[in-house]
């Protein structure tokens, strides 16, 4: 069996250098073991097209990445255009953030229908294709066209909304209809499954039966699959982590006070305004804290090109600028900024030196670094996880301070709560939590998708006909020799 993995972002990742994005962090590891071939944008765009579909090769553990080359025009508005103006806000219930018109649609229908076209050099009789997230979900619809049977599967790694917010979305029964083309499609919460089913029966008229939903293109089954972390792996690597450089640099520059810590990409789903501001009051309402708390925020870059996104960059400095100058001492600034990524290795060390998590996201599909922070930490001396309630996080780490990230004072409560928290209760959490990391783990999920989706039934949705030469995508061919 062969297992083709297909996403926008992809990574073969150097030595210690970052990896962009909880997905791509989620999907190394299992590609690595799984031999999967690993199906994504080259994201080095040009204005040129003739490389238009060129595709790369490299290798990564028994699998392999292959990287689909995209001009930068179809690029930009299958990208910064519909995909992350429109679908994204959408995901995360921002529907004031919306903003696309007809062209970006048009280039998000071609990048999908180009990637699917270059799958077909990858394909044979007993191939299963794994596509990810928003970026791709027309993307069994142009399969099919190409006359592909073999099961395809969908994961949602955000969140989906209910049904009046996915009104708000243009398109939208074009695409969820062009969706019913998936034979499995995977969800990280029960309440992103009924919002989906709820679409489905609603607006479409379908009728499910133990959420398969069965039209003239064929059967879809929704099922949850909540992704995991490898907890082993993670734990190690941040016993290992902790006596690294960068962490050792940051424990002695403490100088005794205690490190609350959060990691997120600068994204307005995450909820960084409203951190920040319940640290400000924090320190407002509780002046013996001073000296005695550092807080680490890590921002990584994200989505320059889109105004929304480089405003907040320009809101969260600004407002980092004046809690500082309101609060730092000679020897002592309350909110260290870190606008770029780090490494997972890095950022391992870091979780462990941590008395604090905090993630505070608005609305989240799952969230990693909540599961990441809890499996950094030291057994005998563990540090307090704070979580929003709006991440599927939150549905499975219950034994953490889950707070309303709307709410600026309870979140300052909570962190007060964790920064006093006796190392009994910090115990008993941490077992808690670390006990449903195992039984969830990253092996788990991927193994469970795809173990579900080889038990699809090969419909007969279309013929075996992978004729690459008879459907060319805007007349351009395809240069990428065949993998055996």
């Amino acid at each position: 069996m062969r297992l083709i993995v297909v996403s926008n972002r992809v990574a073969c990742p150097k030595g210690d250098e970052p990896i962009e994005g909880g997905l791509a962090a989620a999907l190394v590891p299992a590609v690595k073991t799984s031999g999967a071939i690993w199906v994504g944008s080259s994201r080095k765009q040009t204005s040129s097209t003739e490389q238009e579909g060129f595709a790369q090769m490299e290798p990564l553990g028994r699998g392999a990445v292959v990287t689909i080359g995209i001009s930068s025009e179809q690029f930009g508005g299958f990208y910064e255009g519909f995909s992350n103006s429109a679908l994204w806000p959408a995901f995360h219930s921002r529907t004031d953030l919306i903003s696309t018109n007809v062209e970006h649609y048009v280039s998000y229908r071609e990048v999908n229908a180009l990637i699917a076209r270059s799958l077909l050099r990858l394909a044979r009789p007993d191939a299963m294709f794994w596509v990810h997230d928003y970026h791709f979900l027309t993307m069994a619809s142009e399969l099919r066209k190409f006359g592909i049977a073999q099961p395809i599967g969908f994961f949602f790694h955000t969140p989906f909304p209910s049904r009046d917010i996915i009104l708000s979305l243009p398109h939208h029964s074009e695409l969820i209809q062009a969706m019913l083309n998936y034979d499995l499609i995977g969800f990280q919460t029960d309440a992103d499954l009924e919002n989906f089913a709820d679409y489905l029966r609603q607006e479409l008229r379908l009728t499910g039966n133990d959420n398969v939903f069965t039209t003239n293109q064929g059967a879809t089954r929704l099922a949850c699959f909540p992704i995991g972390i490898d907890v082993e792996q993670f734990a190690e690597q941040a016993v290992t982590s902790a006596n690294r450089p960068e962490a050792t640099r940051l424990r002695s520059s403490l100088q005794g006070s205690k490190l609350v810590i959060g990691v997120d990409r600068v994204d307005y789903s995450k909820g960084l305004l409203n951190r920040l501001r319940a640290l400000d009051q924090l320190l407002q309402r509780h002046p013996e804290f001073k000296r005695a708390v550092t807080f680490l925020q890590v921002g990584v870059p994200s989505r320059g090109k889109i105004p929304v996104y480089r405003q907040l960059q320009g809101e969260l400095a600004s407002l980092v600028g004046d809690i500082n100058g309101r609060h730092s001492e000679i020897d002592w600034i309350p909110i260290r900024y870190l606008n770029k990524g780090f490494s997972r290795a890095s950022l391992a060390g870091f979780y462990r030196a941590a008395h604090v998590g905090l993630v505070t996201s608005l609305n989240d599909g799952m969230n990693l670094v909540a599961k990441e922070y809890v499996a950094a930490q030291n057994p005998v001396d563990p540090g307090v996880l704070v979580l929003s309630r709006f991440t599927g996080a939150a549905k499975q780490l219950d034994a953490a301070l889950v707070v309303n990230p709307h709410d600026i004072d309870g979140v300052s409560r909570a962190v007060v709560q964790a920064l006093g928290m006796p190392v009994k209760e910090r115990r008993e959490r941490w077992d808690a939590m670390m006990e449903t990391l195992k039984s969830s783990s990253l092996d788990m999920w991927f193994s469970d998708f795809v173990s579900n989706l080889a038990e699809c039934p090969r419909a007969e949705r279309c013929a075996w006909t992978p004729d690459v030469a008879s459907t060319p995508v805007r007349s351009r061919q395809l240069e990428l020799t065949a993998i055996p």
